[in-house]
């Protein structure tokens, strides 16, 4: 069969754009469907790299052939041929080794790769990737860039090395998100199992790619590309098997080492296509499962007609968009709250997001802070996508607008070891109070931290008689009759902090509720 250079498919694009968005939908808490849709890359994966690998086999068993018919010729390609296969082959065999360490870390000795149960496991690829001393994350590290640095080094056009040099590249991105971490670290860490076993199947698919783009290299010098064809099949290559409503589906159909000089007669439904190059395409209006069903027919070499059947399913599913709040499933009005926003299947350069009810900044790469006008209203976003050359709405999502809750008093106080903590009440030492100027004040519920300033408060101390003594600070920090009462304070005295006045980002000033009370240890 001849063997041609081919550029890379709709089927295989398709592919890598849903692996980066998967990636980047792993910053969000994602659910059950987006673990599936990793199942889903993982199988298509899977299916690219059988495929790519049957190739690769049959340029192998035409080195043989040709290596008994003429040796003295062959021997030099042969000889590297197999170096290819050997390199291709251990890579990518240790790479399907992490993926059962992984798979049987998570779901036990009885793990199984095609069927994983604890698909969410965060804890899996960590151990198996990263643990101190046993940790293959390194030895993979080394391992593709070895690989890369060897095999680029046997392919000739430029092109192509710069492919192959992309699709196994280790360099760690360089944003806030991964600052610090390196390649094992930012691939792995913290990774649900679903992801790191796509991850694992992406590099041995792109390790079959790079075997294949060196084969025909070295096939062209020898001549095996001038093998004829003896069998003839049809394939339909889809853009997508997933197609948003009003969207297109696109798929290419063709028989196997078509000749440009002879282009194959496709018949779907019965009905002639009248693309030149195999393009068919059809406008889906309503949802559900499909099934494309045609045939091929194009003369042979004897002039005999040839005709294949071909059946390519395909499902249509309605918009959809995700928009959360990284913070709570509600918005505060006054303040900067950090959004998400994601389509699956689409950049989020694709992406128009627009809000009511108050003003949204994009901060890019999907993120987005949004800032409510009005207390007990509603948000409402609107997300809409660049699809098919048209503006597509994706989805609105409706938020409650809440005011900010009231923050906590404290007085801060460093720890000893470069940290700060916060007392909020109870027994404090009188170093330590002496040593502070200021009480401050924040929302800190483990969820938000947001602080707040103080304008001001009142300290009550008794004295021997049981009289109430106030003293008033018109600002954040302790007046010098303050430091002066604190001076003479003994142990077990107490004394309270209470009308306590704060103003946080939303402008709004507020009297906090109750006293803090503080006891001299």
């Amino acid at each position: 069969m001849p063997v041609k250079k081919r550029p890379v498919s709709p089927r295989q694009k398709m592919i890598n754009l849903m692996y980066v968005v998967l990636m980047a939908m792993l910053a969000l808490n994602v659910s059950s469907d987006v673990l599936n849709g990793f199942s889903l890359v993982d199988k298509s994966l899977q299916t690219t790299t059988r495929n790519a690998s049957q190739v690769n086999k049959g340029i192998y068993d035409d080195f043989e052939e040709q290596m008994k018919a003429n040796p003295k010729k062959v021997k030099e390609w042969y000889d590297k041929a197999q170096r290819v296969r050997k390199m291709s082959d251990s890579l990518y065999n240790f790479a399907e080794e992490l993926k059962l360490l992984i798979v049987k870390k998570s779901d036990g000795e009885d793990a199984d790769i095609s069927n994983i149960q604890n698909r969410e496991d965060l804890e899996a690829a960590t151990s198996v990737m990263l643990a101190p001393g046993t940790g293959h994350g390194r030895a993979l590290f080394n391992g593709i860039n070895n690989y890369r640095e060897r095999i680029i080094e046997m392919v000739t056009d430029s092109a192509q090395r710069r492919i192959i040099a992309s699709n196994l590249s280790t360099d760690v991105p360089q944003n806030v998100r991964t600052l610090g971490k390196n390649w094992q670290e930012y691939m792995f860490e913290s990774m649900p199992t679903a992801a790191a076993v796509t991850l694992l199947t992406k590099l041995q698919s792109d390790v079959r790619y790079a075997e294949g783009e060196v084969l025909h290299g070295l096939a062209a010098n020898i001549g095996v590309k001038d093998i004829r064809v003896n069998e003839l099949n049809a394939y339909v290559i889809p853009s997508s098997q997933t197609v948003v409503q009003g969207g297109k589906f696109t798929a290419q159909i063709l028989m196997a080492a078509v000749d440009t000089t002879n282009r194959p007669t496709i018949y779907i439904g019965g009905q002639k296509i009248k693309s030149e190059r195999g393009i068919y395409e059809t406008v889906c209006s309503r949802t559900g499962d499909f099934n494309l069903v045609g045939y091929i027919e194009m003369m042979n070499a004897q002039g005999e007609l040839v005709r294949r059947n071909f059946e390519q399913k395909y499902t249509v599913v309605a918009p959809s968009a995700t928009v959360s709040a990284d913070l709570m499933n509600v918005l505060y009005a006054g303040y900067d709250n950090p959004m998400s926003v994601s389509v699956p299947g689409i950049a989020a350069s694709k992406l128009q997001v627009s809000m009511s009810g108050g003003g949204l900044t994009p901060k890019g790469e999907g993120k987005y802070i949004a800032r409510p006008s009005q207390v007990g209203g509603e948000a409402v976003i609107t997300v809409a996508a660049q699809t098919e050359g048209r503006l597509q709405e994706m989805g609105k999502f409706t938020f409650r607008i809440r005011k900010l809750p009231d923050p906590t008093a404290f007085i801060a106080y460093s720890d000893g070891q470069g940290g700060e903590n916060r007392f909020k009440g109870g027994k404090l030492s009188k170093q330590i109070l002496m040593g502070t100027d200021a009480l401050g004040a924040a929302v800190d519920d483990g969820l938000l931290n947001i602080p707040f300033r103080v304008t001001g408060f009142e300290t009550v101390f008794y004295d021997n008689m049981g009289n109430a003594i106030p003293e008033v600070s018109n600002s954040a920090e302790f007046t010098a009759r303050q430091k002066n009462m604190f001076r003479s304070l003994s142990r077990g005295k107490r004394f309270f902090i209470t009308r306590i006045k704060a103003i946080g980002p939303d402008g709004v000033e507020r009297t906090l509720d109750g006293a803090m009370d503080v006891t001299m240890n």
